[in-house]
C-alpha cells in the first residue's frame, strides 16, 4: 500500500508497506527494524515473534520512547509481560498489532509529535 505524503517529511515516516517489508522515507527494508521519528532506522536482530527475548526490548528502551508499537508480523500476537518488564518499569507503553496496523499507527502518533518507537518483525 502506498501512503500519501504529509508535512512530516523531516521525520522517519512509513511511506509504503506490504507483507514482505516496509519503506521508510522511500527506502525499502525487508528485515526486522526499529524506527523512531528523529533517528535513522536501526536493524533489530529478531528473526521471528517466537525468538523475541527480554534483551530485544532493553534495546528499544535505550532509545527512551514514550510508547512502543510492536508489529508482530502478518497477524497480531501478544508479547509475554516478562519480555517487556524493562519497558513497563520505565513506564513505557507497548501496543501489539500486525505490521500493517503498526505502520499506520506509528505514522499517526509520529505526526502528533509523540516520541514513538515502531518495532517491526519480518520473519527471515
Amino acid at each position: 500500500m502506498k501512503l500519501h505524503s504529509t508535512p512530516t517529511q523531516q521525520y522517519q515516516t512509513v511511506t509504503a508497506y506490504d507483507d514482505a517489508g516496509v519503506e521508510i522515507n522511500l527506502i525499502r527494508f525487508e528485515h526486522s527494524l526499529i524506527v523512531m521519528p528523529e533517528t535513522a532506522p536501526v536493524a533489530w536482530p529478531v528473526t521471528s515473534f517466537d525468538a523475541l527475548t527480554a534483551e530485544n526490548f532493553v534495546q528499544i528502551g535505550g532509545m527512551t520512547p514514550d510508547v512502543v508499537i510492536l508489529g508482530t508480523g502478518a497477524r497480531q500476537r501478544f508479547v509475554h509481560p516478562k519480555l517487556i518488564a524493562s519497558l513497563t518499569a520505565a513506564r513505557t507503553g507497548v501496543e501489539c498489532m500486525d505490521n500493517q496496523a503498526a505502520c499506520r499507527t506509528y505514522n499517526i502518533l509520529m505526526a502528533e509529535g509523540r516520541k514513538v518507537a515502531l518495532a517491526l518483525i519480518f520473519e527471515s
